[in-house]
């Protein structure tokens, strides 16, 4: 028998990809179980299903950095709670992240995909389950967007939750009006401009080192869970001068849109992985 869940939860995450940098991404889960019917005539109860499948999924991918284990790629060591890592990406250019252990999510492959982060969760969720099963199945899809989206990463230090973490993301639409009409021309430029991106905190920022004819930004803060650090080439990241919250960065793109479309009535529709997000407005 099958038992299946579709939709089950989504997760908020980024993961190092070694041509695009880190990349932030929300997945939708779906969750099969197959097993024989137990002495209340089910596989397992839906409440149950979804209580440990999610619980595992907010603790073990969301809001972490998902990191190829297994990549000749990638440099790793660990000092007491505390991880460093190095990716090289293919252009020669590298990331550089210190961090406590709970940000980070090493998964057993050599090259992350959905499929290979879905076969990570699958075997370890399955001794999750206290009660036998022949077989679980998770895959991951994506938000159907039909207009423009980008993915992005940030930090933020003064969440008290696991936003904290320095390098987390999303995969993000984004709705504009110009004086009352959608305006996907600016959307598209948005979704251009935040391809891939870090968004840091201009605070955050502790250096621009020149390294073997790369430049980089140097972010670093301590929060509640601990000190992080983050060293990435320019060209991935993009500074603001306030925090990276949904609500700072709508505010930023209608003040930047109003700068670059004077006398326009703008409505920004900012949006944080699936159904949340903020508005900010200008000229109205």
């Amino acid at each position: 028998m099958l038992l299946f869940v579709d939709n089950l939860t989504n997760v908020d995450f980024s993961y190092l990809d070694p041509e695009r940098g880190i990349v932030g991404e929300t997945w939708l889960a779906n969750i099969r179980l197959h097993g024989a019917l137990n002495d209340e005539s089910m596989v397992c109860d839906f409440g149950k299903v979804k209580k440990v499948a999610r619980q595992w999924l907010d603790t073990e991918l969301d809001h972490r950095l998902a990191v190829p284990a297994l990549s000749e790629q990638l440099n790793l060591s660990q000092t007491g709670d505390t991880l460093a890592l190095t990716w090289w990406l293919k252009s020669g250019e590298s990331i550089e992240i210190t961090c406590p252990r709970q940000a980070i999510a090493l998964v057993d492959t050599d090259i992350l995909t959905t499929e290979s982060i879905a076969r990570w969760c699958e075997t370890q969720l399955l001794n999750a389950f206290d009660q036998p099963l022949d077989k679980l199945d998770l895959d991951f899809s994506t938000e159907q967007i039909d207009g423009a989206f980008y993915h992005y990463s940030h930090g933020l230090k003064k969440h008290k939750g696991n936003c904290q973490r320095i390098a987390h993301g999303h995969r993000s639409r984004i709705d504009i009006w110009r004086d009352g009409v959608k305006a996907p021309q600016l959307e598209h430029t948005w979704a251009e401009r935040w391809r891939d991106i870090y968004i840091g905190t201009a605070e955050d920022l502790i250096g621009q080192p020149h390294i073997a004819g790369a430049d980089y930004y140097d972010f670093a803060y301590t929060s509640d869970q601990g000190e992080f650090t983050l060293r990435l080439p320019k060209a991935m990241c993009y500074l603001i001068d306030t925090d990276t919250t949904v609500e700072c960065l709508a505010e930023h793109i209608a003040v930047r849109t109003a700068q670059e479309n004077p006398g326009a009535a703008l409505r920004i529709r900012a949006f944080e992985g699936i159904n949340k997000g903020a508005e900010a407005y200008r000229g109205q």
